[in-house]
């Protein structure tokens, strides 16, 4: 591997990306706003800038995760941001969830700094990004898309590239709206459910390993059968989302009205606790469950992902 890769972002998704680049000796600069984060990889020898314009400054290769678009403009752009120390040449990865036309944005950025932009979002989520299972969505220049290869299949089993700049991000936000419609549905089936006489013992199976069954589904069905709280994917973010697909897709003079429903739903949630919570507490609040305790009422501030 001949890339000196830099991070930007620790957050849920990063950690274990962060992680998967160690394990393959990949020379590795990480930098979090909650310098904390940080600290175990730091301990296992990787360098923890002070800035995203430190964390660049011997890097070949910079890959972001972070929260939404303004958490990125502030990473590459803002006041000490990555793009200020940058080295002509360097491969810019943005895996964030994030809108075609900031990327556009960003892109013209990269340029006038002799640097190439790929877009690289990902599918999959905190477990998947610890062992290495994200499948990366990535949109750019063929010749970028191939040497960032090595770099991605270090953090995840495939890489797609689905056309030019941009076309990661579309998929993704596609993808993610899908999922926040199936959310919201089983959020109100269980309500259903929980209204009736049949016991769910019995009921979840059948819809789990029937037609409604998605991974998606399974792995939120486990997770409250379990009474497990980890956060896999926050509520808030999914919130943002289902925003900028709808927002999206509105440029394309398409209409999501279901996506306008899930999003009508995941802003009552978030309004009512569950923005720091995992998809699960979108079923929680349906069926009239009360948000986890400290559960702040915003969705999750601007940061890393």
């Amino acid at each position: 591997m001949s890339e000196r890769v830099a991070l930007l972002g620790l957050g849920t998704m990063g950690s274990g990306m962060a992680g998967r680049l160690l394990k393959a000796g990949i020379p590795l600069t990480v930098w979090n706003r909650t310098a904390g984060r940080a600290a175990a990889l730091q301990s296992a020898g990787t360098r923890v800038a002070s800035t995203p314009r430190d964390a660049v400054r011997d890097a070949t290769c910079a890959v972001s995760m972070l929260s939404d678009v303004p958490a990125s403009r502030s990473v590459w752009l803002g006041e000490n941001g990555a793009l200020a120390g940058v080295a002509p040449g360097t491969l810019l990865i943005e895996s964030s969830t994030i809108t075609p036309g900031w990327l556009r944005e960003l892109d013209s950025a990269a340029r006038a700094r002799g640097c190439t932009l790929i877009d690289a979002p990902v599918t999959g989520s905190r477990n998947q990004a610890a062992a290495g299972e994200l499948l990366f969505l990535a949109g750019g220049e063929a010749s970028a898309v191939e040497r960032a290869t090595p770099v991605l299949r270090a953090m995840g089993r495939d890489v797609v590239r689905l056309g030019p700049l941009g076309s990661g991000a579309t998929l993704k936000l596609i993808n993610n709206f899908i999922c926040a419609v199936q959310l919201a549905a089983f959020g109100e089936a269980l309500a259903f459910l929980d209204k009736t006489r049949l016991d769910p013992a019995q009921a979840l199976p059948v819809l789990l390993n029937g037609a409604p069954g998605s991974p998606l589904l399974k792995g939120i069905a486990a997770r409250i059968v379990e009474g497990d709280a980890t956060v896999h994917f926050a509520l808030g973010l999914m919130q943002k989302d289902v925003t900028y697909a709808i927002e999206e897709a509105g440029l394309h003079s398409v209409n999501l009205r279901t996506a306008d429903l899930a999003l009508e739903l995941l802003r009552a949630a978030n309004e009512s606790g569950f923005a720091h919570s995992d998809l699960s507490g979108m079923t929680a609040y349906l069926r009239g469950q009360a948000p986890p305790s400290g559960a702040a009422s915003a969705r999750p501030s601007a940061g890393s992902r």
